[in-house]
């Protein structure tokens, strides 16, 4: 197995001669790393010493070889003084560390190859090779993540001079967004756009269009790359938890064509209707909008196929439908759903960043908020709130007064000639006219700016949301 027992010596002989060569290598290496356990355990002894304040060197380490039985298998004390005449300066001992962190990292390679090869030959009844690909990937990922051992502090000075660069870029667009528009205004106006890295929450009970509203942004998203060369939009991947992909492309259709979902389902479409409907198929098909709808697919499996969808199509945006649909990696039940959606909120937030995508999740609403009059939502009233909220960039609500309106309607078991039921049913109809295909769209929270409120048109029979024109009634 790869490994280099001369390296490691002369990296524990750097320490003992100064205990400041632990500083270069402190952040990344651990015990684990070195190929051979004694000098592995003589690491984490110099650890324990230098950070409690203390001196490591062979005189404060004596005692500890001499307790130690597998010390005393490779020479015990004697071993210390030929580890010192082995020391390298401290300037040469962050490189000696990264090696014998590459040959650590060569030697779980090997260790995975092997775990893959072995789990291809057994097979398990219930795990098929697609289980085990995306395993291998992920368990590749998290191989590779341990190996960026590059971080730490940065002078204040390049800080800002990327700051500045980012400025620069803003300036230079003139107006133009900074993230991938979403075709809707006043939305990319109070936005700016989908900004990459970030994490948006569109939250609503059922029956509000959190769906319907994802559906128009991934297809606008896909559009404006199709049709300007990416410049405003991106590559779309929609992850459907809840709907088929058939019912999700049925949604899109109904959008374009203008031919309610309903009809097309129940097979009600006159032969006009059927053309136009081909017609708007055809422009579907060119767009770079790709769906899977794996139920309960794990936030460790979402990112594995995401990744790959950005290897292989340069994915621009990340659409999840929904957050509370999610499988949880986590196999204890003990932690609670609270802490099982900590885990996909940060989840989520990381892939973002990984990817440099912005990622869209939609999330339900507690019943809390229908306890309020008018009943609309807040932070608070979001499934287990705590974490969405923290790990979020821009949490949105969506809410329509129509759709509680139409359940508040007059009982019609009344006599009509009752003239307390005509007048409440003329203050509903009168209601009713004012709120008809309007929808708000509350950003609650936003990192990087304003909050604000939004109107917007919907039309629920062909699930399309639109700028509202406040000239204009919806009708027009």
């Amino acid at each position: 197995m790869p490994n280099s027992q001369q390296a490691e010596k002369s990296l524990l002989g750097a320490i003992f001669v100064n205990n400041r060569a632990y500083e270069k290598v402190s952040e990344f290496l651990r015990p684990e790393h070195f190929a051979y356990p004694q000098h592995g355990r003589i690491f984490e002894a110099c650890a324990k010493l230098i950070e409690r304040g203390q001196i490591a060197d062979p005189v404060t380490l004596e005692r500890f070889f001499q307790v130690d039985e597998q010390l005393a298998d490779i020479g015990g004390a004697t071993y210390l003084k030929d580890l010192a005449f082995s020391a390298v300066t401290v300037i040469n001992a962050g490189e000696y560390g990264h090696h014998i962190y590459d040959l650590f990292l060569k030697r779980e390679l090997i260790a995975l190859g092997e775990d893959v090869v072995n789990a291809a030959y057994g097979g398990e009844v219930d795990e098929s090779a697609t289980d085990q690909i995306e395993k291998a990937e992920q368990n590749l990922y998290d191989l590779a993540t341990r190996g960026d051992y590059e971080g730490g502090f940065q002078p204040f000075k390049e800080s800002v001079i990327a700051a500045i660069e980012i400025a620069t870029i803003a300036h230079n667009r003139q107006g133009g967004l900074a993230g991938v528009g979403t075709e809707f205004n006043d939305l990319d106006k109070l936005l700016g756009g989908l900004h990459p890295s970030d994490l948006l929450i569109l939250a609503g009970r059922p029956g509000m269009g959190k769906t319907a509203l994802a559906t128009n942004i991934a297809y606008n998203a896909a559009y404006s790359y199709h049709d300007s060369e990416g410049k405003k939009g991106a590559v779309v991947g929609f992850f459907s938890l809840e709907m088929s992909a058939e019912q999700l492309a049925s949604r899109i259709l109904s959008e374009q064509s203008s031919i309610s979902s309903d009809r097309m389902r129940k097979g009600e479409l006159a032969n006009e209707e059927f053309t136009r409907l081909a017609a708007a198929s055809t422009t579907l098909h060119q767009l770079p909008i790709f769906i899977d709808d794996t139920p309960a697919l794990t936030v460790s499996a979402l990112r594995t196929r995401a990744r790959r969808l950005k290897r292989q199509h340069n994915l621009g945006l990340i659409v999840v439908d929904y957050l509370q649909l999610i499988g949880s990696s986590n196999t204890s039940r003990n932690d609670g759903r609270v802490q099982e959606v900590s885990e996909i909120t940060r989840g989520l937030k990381t892939l973002a960043k990984e990817l440099e995508v912005p990622v869209l999740a939609l999330s339900q609403l507690s019943r809390a908020v229908e306890q309020r009059e008018p009943p609309k939502p807040q932070l608070s009233d979001l499934r287990e709130s705590g974490s969405i909220e923290q790990d979020a960039d821009v949490v949105m609500f969506i809410y329509r007064e129509q759709y509680y309106l139409e359940r508040k309607e007059p009982d019609q078991g009344i006599k009509e000639t009752d003239e307390h039921y005509q007048g409440d049913k003329q203050k509903w109809e009168d209601r009713m006219e004012k709120v008809r295909g309007l929808a708000e769209l509350d950003i609650a929270k936003q990192r990087h700016g304003p909050t604000g409120k939004i109107g917007m048109t919907f039309n629920g029979a062909f699930t399309r949301f639109g700028d509202l024109d406040r000239r204009h009634t919806p009708e027009d």
